[in-house]
């Protein structure tokens, strides 16, 4: 607060004086206040919603309210980061060269919820991975999710597996992938709880368990047999489980579209949050 001015002239040693000039002067050259600058890299998390940047700096303890203490040291650069929620089985099949992660984490090995997070990295060496998109709610399969995936049994694979096609029934936003432009991605009928699947097909990734990676998501090459399923995409969701598929809303489709790219070698890592933190 301001302080009244007195009647007498202020009369301060010269001694007085040139210490208080030199504190001064280093305020400056250290930066001034605390918390005016973001570096670039709390500038990029800090835009991606949801996602918290890296905490700010904070004064030190017993400082004068309005001053910032100078840093006494650098500070130190962050530590690669791991994909969260998964053992160290999961992280090891994630392919070394991927630099985008898709993970959907169910709610249990035998619930039809989940949560997506695209996860992104510089590169193999770091600085480690940063959540781009989400969380997000999604469906899965209405039984949940298998280790051992078979046609029919209504359970979503469990696993990582490239992404390297994508397609639907309309024209696509702006997206790196491959897409496939093309009305049979109609689909009619109803879901598990007698919602309406019209529309569900619009906008698809597919997911790359028992396919030629690289083709078209309606193509039905099956390298481990029919038996074993197929056609298991990203689609957009309908409003409740799947065969064996994950879905997000259509908006959350269209941004993950737009995200991925192949130069990243983007995977999808999927299954109950049990088996992923193996």
């Amino acid at each position: 607060m301001p302080v009244p001015r007195s009647h007498a002239p202020l009369r301060l040693p010269h001694v007085v004086c040139s210490l208080i000039l030199l504190v001064l002067l280093a305020g400056c050259g250290a930066g001034g206040f605390a918390g005016t600058e973001m570096s670039g890299a709390a500038t990029e998390q800090a835009r991606i919603k949801g996602v918290p940047g890296p905490p700010g700096a904070a004064a030190s303890a017993g400082a004068p309210r309005g001053w910032s203490s100078l840093p006494s040291a650098p500070a130190a650069s962050p530590q690669p980061t791991e994909l969260p929620g998964l053992g160290p089985k999961t992280r090891a099949a994630v392919p070394a060269t991927a630099r985008q992660a898709f993970v959907v984490t169910g709610d249990s090995v035998d619930s039809n919820r989940s949560t997506a997070v695209l996860y992104t990295r510089d590169g193999p060496a770091g600085p480690g991975w940063r959540a781009t998109l989400g969380p997000w709610p999604a469906h899965n399969a209405l039984n949940g999710w298998t280790g051992e995936h078979w046609e029919g049994d209504l359970r979503s694979p469990i696993g990582v597996f490239t992404l390297t096609a994508a397609g639907g029934r309309l024209v696509p936003p702006d997206t790196a992938l491959p897409y496939d432009l093309s009305p049979d991605f109609r689909v009619t009928g109803e879901g598990f709880h007698g919602e309406p699947l019209e529309g569900s097909f619009d906008y698809v990734v597919a997911i790359d368990y028992n396919r030629l990676p690289g083709t078209s998501p309606l193509d039905h090459t099956r390298p481990l047999g029919e038996e074993r399923g197929g056609g298991i995409w990203v689609h957009v969701d309908h409003g409740g489980p799947t065969q064996g598929c994950v879905s997000v809303t259509e908006d959350r489709m269209k941004e993950l579209l737009g995200a991925l790219d192949p130069a990243m070698e983007p995977v999808i890592v999927m299954g109950d949050a049990e088996s992923l933190g193996r």
